[in-house]
């Protein structure tokens, strides 16, 4: 959290605007514990099975929000939007078909992953694709777009990537004023991220340490 605030400040930004998100994925609930001890509200999971249980395990808890950051399977996703309260991997017409039917007290909150690399098996919509993607999830009522989320490419400039997709979000306001958040940094690029105009940070490593050995 210090160094989330010295990196807005540094880009002359006001840390409140920012989110943070820990990312708890291969973590067991005893750790999640430990982090709502000190104060934490929101987590973000990747993976189905273990998210699900996590989000029963704190049932008790509804001041607690859990985030869905991974790839979502179709078939996967009606079970997925009713435990968790925001998706931040929309990348395709068929999931928001999928998810349009959903029943749930509240629409569920929605960024559409951009992908920042020419493959195509990597997360995200294309940026061609994006202004189509973003209506049909406007005129999904069970649906709440919030705005943008990329994963930096490997082994390139993230500061690149996140400057993209910052100019991206803008292009999207004149479709969706309201989503104005940008879901990107991690634990090594979060400061770059800021600089970009991020308003949620997805930090695993940097709070959790290293993800326990599995047998």
């Amino acid at each position: 959290q210090a160094a989330i605030h010295q990196s807005c400040l540094s880009a002359g930004r006001d840390p409140s605007d920012v989110t943070l998100i820990p990312v708890t994925k291969f973590h067991g609930p005893e750790l999640v514990a430990d982090l709502v001890d000190l104060g934490v509200r929101r987590f973000a999971e990747s993976r189905h099975p273990e998210a699900r249980d996590k989000a029963a395990a704190f049932a008790e808890r509804a001041d607690l929000e859990w985030h869905f950051v991974g790839q979502i399977q179709t078939k996967k996703a009606r079970q997925i939007a009713q435990y968790v309260d925001a998706v931040h991997s929309i990348d395709r017409g068929g999931l928001v078909d999928a998810l349009s039917g959903v029943e749930r007290a509240h629409p569920l909150r929605a960024f559409v992953q951009v992908n920042m690399t020419p493959d195509p098996a990597r997360g995200g919509v294309q940026p061609t694709e994006l202004e189509a993607l973003v209506e049909q999830v406007l005129r999904t009522e069970s649906l709440e777009l919030q705005g943008l989320m990329c994963v930096a490419p490997l082994g390139g400039d993230p500061r690149a990537a996140f400057a993209e997709l910052q100019a991206l979000g803008q292009g999207i306001q004149s479709l969706a004023p309201s989503a104005t958040s940008l879901s990107m940094g991690m634990s090594n690029d979060f400061a770059d991220a800021i600089e970009n105009g991020a308003t949620h940070l997805r930090i695993g490593a940097a709070i959790t340490g290293k993800r326990p050995d599995r047998t």
